[in-house]
């Protein structure tokens, strides 16, 4: 599923996916360092090294989680009411 959310100052749109991501399960932290997440990069390519990739399949369930919970945290709100639902339906804003 994909929401679609705007910066409350700067009126920047993004359009984020939420739920499982294909991405991180198959190219690791990659998807995190191209979306300018550089924390979340470096996390997930030394936890990458230590379980040998493991830790990829795990990242993939909660990788967009977190990358919408920050986004939100940064002024970000849901950019319409089908947004919003899909956020409330995934618990990531209350």
């Amino acid at each position: 599923m994909v929401v679609t959310l705007v910066h409350e100052r700067t009126k920047l749109t993004k359009q984020v996916k939420v739920g499982f991501s294909w991405t991180t399960l198959l190219f690791g932290f990659f998807p995190a360092l191209f979306r300018g997440d550089f924390k979340w990069a470096i996390i997930q390519c030394l936890l990458n090294i230590c379980t040998f990739g493991l830790s990829s399949l795990v990242f993939a369930f909660l990788y967009n989680k977190i990358y919408v919970r920050e986004l939100i945290e940064r002024g970000y709100k849901a950019a319409d009411s089908g947004s919003e639902a899909i956020l409330k339906a995934k618990r990531i804003v209350v």
